[in-house]
């Protein structure tokens, strides 16, 4: 299915719904003045190199039609990171995809101060040039029946790419990954199916569109069902958006724990009651996060499991299926396996091993990168590089990334298990993450950052009776505040290089 196209039909059926409720720049676009925004956009864009175009909006209107009116010109939006560093990673977009312009918006960037590059186009200025009579022209073509738009606008191939997005980058630097039209609407279809997806639903747009799960679980499960959008360009502001939810009430949420945590903090009882489906993803959910939402909203927060190249759904729990600290059954259209690491067999169950994914959701390969690809995709298999197994019922529980465990002494340890003992120890506003360094006697040594000062020898003695001695942190190192990626997720690389260095030059921690 072409999801442009999919926009189209559904715009021309609902042309006076509500599609986006801007919540940053207050406004409300309907389905019909929407798809008047994206044929201007596709016509203005077409001024630029044919092939991929490069996005770096906030969430928000503005943001949408650029990426439905550069699929209507016939161009690929490439996702750009704002949020890690703008001007960076614009160049990194250009050197790894080979593409020119990148439009951004001049409001963005006298936000975070950064000097337009090269190549870099303000929408402000695109949508200042549009004349008159193209405005006019625009809202012709958008009265006619979906059947002629179609006709006028770029078509294509379900097996062309629907954009590129870049992973978080919290373990090494960022790949890029392509994805198709038949990557995301597999997916979406798979959602549709699991959370019954509905017309009069709405959903809570918050997720940066430079993140799959933005993507897929905000921008084209509204699409889907000709929902409505409720756009917020700043996740992290955590009294904003319990506000926008208690006033406009959408029914679908997805976000990261780090989120989460920070609108249950920040929330009054009430304020979630319209959500029917609230999805947690990218991180380990931890349970007092699902006691906390479950006793201020009566809500139960459903954890899922995916993956930048999966689209990025690979399994989660539902309203009617859900096992607490699972991530869930794979979704309808994914086969998952798990291989053990030392004999390549499937792992039985209870059995801990590396997930192997496969399915329409999963992508063709890394964008201009044979290597990587063929490291990651072997016989239709896509090698998550994340550990976990199957318990007797068919629930996948993730065990971390292979890069998350360390070897101490021969053994292999995970440090989410460990995470997961540490966690209800610690008070609820203390953040933590659980980090392995070099050690040149054992091979690694475990060590804690914790956003607060904390009782070690307590915690020792505790943990002490649910961990062998060989996965006892060394240290607990007090940090400011754990890093995060654009996404929300912790980012562990960044995390273990600020351990490191404090730990640097002191005891044999």
């Amino acid at each position: 299915m072409l999801l442009h196209h999919l926009f189209v039909r559904n715009a021309t059926k609902n042309r006076k719904k509500v599609f986006i409720v801007d919540r940053t720049l207050h406004r409300r676009v309907t389905y019909g003045r929407a798809l008047i925004g994206a044929l201007l956009l596709s016509w203005r864009f077409r001024r630029f190199e044919p092939g991929l175009l490069g996005i770096m909006i906030p969430t928000s209107a503005g943001c949408v039609l650029s990426i439905l009116g550069a699929l209507l010109s016939g161009r690929t939006p490439v996702m750009v990171n704002y949020a890690t560093g703008a001007a960076k990673n614009a160049r990194y977009a250009q050197e790894k995809c080979g593409l020119k312009t990148i439009v951004t918006s001049r409001a963005l960037l006298e936000k975070l101060e950064v000097t337009p590059i090269a190549g870099m186009v303000m929408l402000e200025d695109v949508m200042e040039a549009v004349p008159g009579w193209q405005k006019l022209l625009a809202a012709v073509v958008a009265a006619l029946p979906a059947s002629l738009i179609l006709k006028l606008v770029h078509g294509g191939d379900e097996d062309d790419n629907l954009l590129v997005l870049f992973t978080s980058g919290s373990e090494r630097e960022p790949k890029t990954v392509p994805l198709t039209h038949r990557n995301i609407s597999s997916n979406v279809a798979d959602l549709d199916v699991l959370f019954h997806l509905a017309h009069d639903d709405s959903v809570l747009g918050n997720l940066p569109l430079f993140h799959v799960l933005g993507q897929t679980a905000n921008l084209w499960v509204a699409v889907w069902r000709a929902m409505t959008l409720v756009t917020y360009a700043n996740p992290i502001d955590y009294r904003a958006i319990p506000k926008i939810v208690r006033e406009e009430r959408p029914t679908i949420a997805v976000g990261t724990p780090s989120f989460f945590r920070g609108y249950l903090l920040a929330s009054e009882p009430g304020d979630f009651a319209s959500v029917r489906v609230p999805i947690v993803g990218a991180d380990k959910c931890p349970d007092a996060l699902r006691q906390g939402f479950m006793e201020k909203h009566g809500i139960t927060l459903l954890e899922g499991y995916g993956a930048t190249e999966a689209s990025p759904c690979i399994s989660a729990n539902t309203p009617e299926d859900n096992r607490p600290g699972s991530v869930g059954r794979p979704l309808p259209g994914v086969e998952l396996r798990i291989e053990n690491l030392e004999t390549g067999d499937d792992c039985g169950v209870l059995e801990t091993g590396k997930i192997f994914v496969r399915g329409d959701s999963v992508m063709k390969g890394y964008l201009n990168d044979l290597e990587a690809t063929s490291a990651a995709i072997r016989g239709g298999w896509y090698d998550t590089g994340d550990m976990g197994y199957f318990d007797a019922d068919g629930y996948l529980w993730h065990a971390g990334r292979l890069k998350r465990f360390v070897k101490i002494g021969g053994e292999m340890v995970s440090l989410v298990g460990i995470e997961h003992v540490l966690e209800p120890l610690l008070p609820d506003d203390v953040e933590f993450c659980v980090v392995g360094i070099p050690d040149p006697v054992k091979g690694s040594r475990i060590l804690v950052a914790v956003t607060s000062d904390v009782d070690e020898k307590r915690l020792h003695a505790e943990m002490a009776k649910q961990l062998p001695t060989i996965a006892l942190p060394k240290r607990f190192v007090t940090v400011e505040e754990l890093p995060t990626t654009g996404g929300g997720k912790v980012d562990f690389r960044a995390a273990t290089d600020v351990v490191r260095v404090l730990v640097s030059g002191g005891d044999d921690a």
